[in-house]
């Protein structure tokens, strides 16, 4: 297939829609222009034979040779007239036709059933418009006949033909004017824009821009300058990841290895080999911990919100598999659920994660009590987790759920980001409510 670039479909498109005009204009305007013609022969024929009401007048002259008939084609709207006389069966007016045209002339008159009617003949090439009228002269039938050859017609036609194409060229011509200006208009903004979207691709997107002028192009402008900011935030966000990442990932690598080396020096961090090893263990767990964190809160951010696995759910079945896992790390506190039986739908696997990350940031703040508990809010379903600790500062807020950003109890800065994210999933959203009695995390997500 060949490829064309946006000049050349311009052009194509012009050409294209002259040609077909052209070709419109080739096949129907003859037909069209004949036709109407044709009427205006005939009412031209009409008008002159309207003219002669009296047959018997002394307008007319003998009939004239065969050939005089025949040079009647030569004239533009020269009309000619002929009387037929039924009972005498003579004719009177104007040059004879020959016996051929006037066999069939004096056959229509005689058949005919209305007082006027049209007809046409061929004769010698061309054509012969003749307009028959019944008549009563001296209680006698009569016939007038007036015709005219097509010479006018086709004369006309060739004229306004030529005119037509005179027309044609110099639109064709004229219409080159436009197909420039719109090639030039389309070029400029799509041009500029061709060389953002190359400065974009090269990771360079520092410039703003904005394109005034057509409401098209600067709605264009918008959506990508909406983009360029878009991978601005992406960009950094990206960079805050891994700078946090690494600053996450550095402490426990440096202790690792410092307890390691010490060990491999014969010298004890701690009391014994068992307290050191403990240690590093720890360590490991932590680092083991933060990178699952930082591959799920990745692929969570991959996900989209259609691709999440929607099954029927039972609040109780999450509530109190989470209770008991976590129900031995801080036996001070008591953990009430409430609403174990309402059912909705959702993603089983992200959901438990959400509910465990909710439990986990509530048991460093805790006093004694954390409740886990599912409201119906008709549509709507809220998961609230609340404890009973001190309540967070306003300006902190807003900035709970973003990521890397811990509170002063804070372990990594993702289980909070990662909530927001799957609550998103699920097309909810999330909230930070201050209480008189402490502080609760809800999410709110649709039933179905």
């Amino acid at each position: 297939m060949m490829k064309v670039n946006l000049t050349q479909r311009i052009w194509l498109s012009f050409i294209a829609i002259i040609v077909l005009v052209g070709l419109t204009i080739t096949i129907i305007y003859p037909i069209s222009i004949r036709g109407t013609l044709t009427d205006e022969t005939y009412r031209i024929i009409e008008q002159e034979q309207a003219r002669f009401a009296n047959p018997f007048s002394d307008y007319f002259s003998p009939p004239q040779s065969e050939l005089d008939f025949i040079e009647r084609r030569e004239a533009e709207r020269s009309v000619g007239h002929l009387f037929l006389f039924d009972q005498l069966g003579t004719l009177r007016g104007e040059p004879i036709p020959p016996d051929e045209v006037l066999q069939e002339i004096v056959s229509n008159a005689v058949n005919q059933e209305g007082n006027r009617q049209r007809y046409e003949l061929t004769y010698h090439g061309a054509t012969l418009f003749y307009v028959i009228s019944r008549i009563e002269s001296d209680g006698e039938e009569a016939y007038q006949i007036s015709y005219m050859w097509d010479t006018y017609r086709d004369l006309m036609v060739n004229r306004l033909w030529e005119r037509l194409v005179y027309l044609m060229l110099i639109t064709s011509a004229l219409s080159l004017l436009p197909a420039i200006w719109l090639k030039r208009y389309l070029r400029q903004p799509l041009r500029v824009l061709g060389d953002r979207f190359e400065q974009i691709a090269k990771r360079n997107w520092k410039e703003p821009f904005r394109w005034e002028g057509d409401e098209d192009f600067q709605k264009l402008s918008d959506q990508f300058e909406r983009m360029r900011q878009n991978l601005i935030r992406y960009d950094r966000s990206q960079k805050t990841f891994i700078q946090h990442a690494s600053h996450e990932l550095k402490t426990p690598i440096m202790v690792v290895k410092t307890y390691a080396q010490s060990v491999k020096d014969g010298i004890m961090p701690k009391d014994d080999l068992g307290q050191t090893m403990d240690v590093i263990l720890e360590e490991a767990d932590r680092m083991d911990k933060r990178v699952k964190d930082m591959l799920y809160f990745t692929k969570l951010d991959a996900l989209k919100k259609e691709t999440i696995n929607l099954e029927e759910l039972v609040f109780g079945a999450l509530a109190f598999r989470i209770e008991e896992r976590f129900r031995m790390q801080r036996e001070d506190i008591t953990f009430v659920i409430e609403g174990a039986d309402l059912k909705f739908k959702g993603d089983s696997e992200h959901l438990q994660v959400l509910l465990e990350n909710l439990v986990e940031n509530s048991m460093r703040y805790a006093k004694d009590t954390i409740w886990i508990r599912a409201v119906d809010e008709g549509k709507n379903i809220a998961i609230i987790v609340k404890n009973n600790g001190e309540k967070i500062e306003e300006e902190d807020i807003p900035h709970l759920f973003d990521p890397f950003r811990k509170g002063n109890k804070g372990q990594f800065g993702l289980g909070l980001a990662i909530v927001r994210r799957i609550a998103e999933l699920h097309h909810g959203y999330h909230e930070v409510l201050n209480e008189e009695d402490g502080v609760s995390f809800k999410i709110t997500i649709p039933k179905s």
